[in-house]
């Protein structure tokens, strides 16, 4: 029977205990037992399939991922400790000493980070490519690039970037294409499908999707995966038995939380689109989005995330964030509760301003990650503060 992505997460489950719960336990064990010399040699030297050790492995994080490799419509996976470990842990497991990455400009600050930063002390090294200049890209791919690493939509500006396209430039170039799919999820967008060879998400977002916990994931294919188990399980970014069992419920319930939240994306988008004092607006669904076509290509809807400029720049941002009564100003997304973050002066605030300005993150700049509150009290709290 070919089952529907929503029911996949739902109905994957590992197998019952003794017991016959119908909601699976949370396998609060750092080890596991063996039943014989035999057994223990065997899965040590990997002829066997069985749970080890917790950091290896683990019945709640082998669900969780599961599930995400069908949703995904992946080879395999892996579980991290959080979305920034499951980022690094694909850069470090993949390349060595000599490597250069081509990367998608638009990333989040701590991608930005990783690789302007942290990279570099083990002797690899990256370039930024455009994300509207793809005629470029190929320029920029020298003999010893290995990696493309993409955000598509991008953090917080929402470029698109064309998966077909990129996924097959990948391939031509003999690059690994690394996906951050964290703002879709797969519920709108599956970038294997277009060829992708690794997807990567922050499980601290729309996964869990209340708040509660901080984690990521990295599925694709299986043989590269391998390369990333090595590192991981030898360097310990693995994720907790709980939280992986958090992630793997909230997934149950992601498809109908993706839909409310672009539910109600679409009317704060429309909401600020007509307001007086709101000078941009961008959303991908939406008509003032210059990819918007893209977008419904190879999206299902256009996500959680809007972004604005207000009249008044800087000055105007700070005034509008200081009078929000119900929203919350926090520096996540992904939340049941809408979160209003200023991209500047928090989770790009490391990046030059030359840096942020190449990427579209001006000083005014407001992204909201919008919740599953009533659009109207969403609506009405951000009419207050936007004032007149």
């Amino acid at each position: 029977m070919k089952l529907h992505p929503e029911t996949k997460a739902i109905r994957t489950q590992v197998s019952r205990s003794g017991e016959r719960e119908h909601s699976v336990p949370v396998y609060l064990t750092s080890s596991f037992t063996f039943d014989s010399a035999e057994q223990a040699r065997a899965l040590f030297a990997n002829e066997i399939e069985g749970n080890i050790y917790s950091r290896y492995s683990n019945p709640n994080t082998d669900e969780f991922i599961a599930k995400i490799c069908q949703l995904e419509g992946a080879e395999d996976g892996l579980a991290a400790a959080s979305g920034m470990a499951a980022i690094f842990g694909c850069l470090a497991g993949l390349l060595k000493q000599g490597d250069h990455v081509l990367a998608s400009r638009s990333l989040f600050g701590s991608s930005h980070q990783i690789l302007s930063q942290i990279l570099p002390k083990w002797g690899i090294s990256f370039t930024y490519a455009d994300a509207l200049k793809t005629e470029e890209w190929a320029s920029l791919v020298k003999p010893n690039t290995k990696v493309l690493f993409l955000e598509t939509p991008s953090n917080p500006g929402l470029d698109i970037i064309d998966l077909e396209w990129a996924c097959s430039f990948a391939k031509e170039h003999n690059l690994i294409s690394i996906i951050d799919n964290c703002f879709a999820t797969p519920v709108l967008q599956r970038p294997i499908e277009f060829g992708a060879d690794l997807v990567q998400h922050s499980a601290t977002k729309y996964i869990d999707g209340q708040g509660r916990a901080i984690g990521g994931v990295i599925v694709g294919r299986k043989n590269l995966i391998d390369e990333i188990r090595f590192f991981m399980r030898h360097t310990g970014p693995s994720l907790s038995p709980f939280n992986s069992w958090l992630f793997s419920k909230s997934l149950e319930t992601l498809s109908i939380r993706i839909e409310k939240h672009c539910d109600n994306a679409e009317k704060i988008a429309d909401y600020l689109d007509n307001h007086s004092s709101v000078m941009s607006v961008r959303y991908p669904f939406h008509h003032t989005h210059p990819q918007q076509e893209l977008a419904k290509k190879q999206m299902e809807r256009g996500g959680g995330v809007v972004c604005f400029e207000p009249k008044g720049g800087l000055e105007k941002a700070v005034q509008i964030m200081d009078k929000l009564t119900l929203l919350s100003r926090s520096a996540n997304l992904g939340d049941t509760r809408t979160i209003v973050t200023h991209p500047a002066t928090t989770t790009h605030s490391k990046l030059t301003e030359e840096e942020r300005n190449a990427v579209g993150i001006s000083p005014g700049l407001i992204r909201i990650a919008v919740g599953l509150e009533n659009a109207n009290d969403i609506i009405a709290d951000l009419d207050q503060a936007l004032g007149t």
